[in-house]
This record gives structure tokens, sequence and C-alpha cells, in this order.
């Protein structure tokens, strides 16, 4: 695996484009105890930048939304 300069860029995530051209993010910062504990995964993977980007979106706000939940508990 490998960052290439062209690597484009997700606020937050490590970006890494497999040698098979598979792209991975990896969250910087470690997701709040309560997310974890709600299935937010800190690493995702897919066939496209689009995809690993749509994959990041989904983890971030399921992550707002474990958070948000637990603050009105």
């Amino acid at each position: 695996m490998h960052d290439t300069p062209t690597t484009p860029a997700i606020p937050g995530w490590r970006l890494i484009v497999s040698d098979t051209g598979r792209y991975w993010a990896i969250r910087n910062r470690a997701f709040p105890r309560v997310a974890l504990r709600a299935g937010v995964e800190p690493a995702v993977d897919a066939d496209t930048f689009e995809e690993v980007q749509a994959a990041v979106a989904q983890q971030e706000e399921k992550a707002r939304d474990a958070v948000a939940k637990e603050v009105t508990t």
C-alpha cells in the first residue's frame, strides 16, 4: 500500500491506495467509545474513491448519531 501525491484527501482520515488500486481510509483520531460500541468502523475500504468517501461519510454519520443518542439518554 502506498500514499501518492495525487491521492485525493478526506479530512480527518488517512487515505491509502493499495497496489491493486483498492482504496482504504483510516480515521486519524479514535471515534468516541459510544460510537465504537454502536458498531462504527474506524477503517473502511472500497473499489473507488467515491465509494470509500461514501463509506467514510456513513461511519461519521453513525458516530454522530451514536453520540447524540448518548447525550439525550
